[in-house]
């Protein structure tokens, strides 16, 4: 059976931790900082650790070997 593929959107966007969680940038940083504060804009700099329930798919089905 020959390897399974590694999608290459997912290799760009997300970093596993080394506890097995998926590591990714902030949402909600593109377009229309007008409208928000320099709060808002200070707390959505760097990376987040994404919610488990969304990660799990991620990681099962677009990085197979990343468990």
């Amino acid at each position: 059976m020959p390897k399974m593929k590694t999608k290459s959107a997912v290799k760009k966007r997300f970093k596993l931790t080394a506890t097995g969680k998926l590591k990714c940038a902030q949402a909600g940083k593109r377009h229309m900082m007008r409208r928000r504060t320099n709060k808002q804009i200070r707390n959505l700099r760097g990376t987040t650790v994404m919610r488990d329930c969304d990660s799990r798919n991620i990681i099962k089905y677009y990085l197979p070997y990343g468990s």
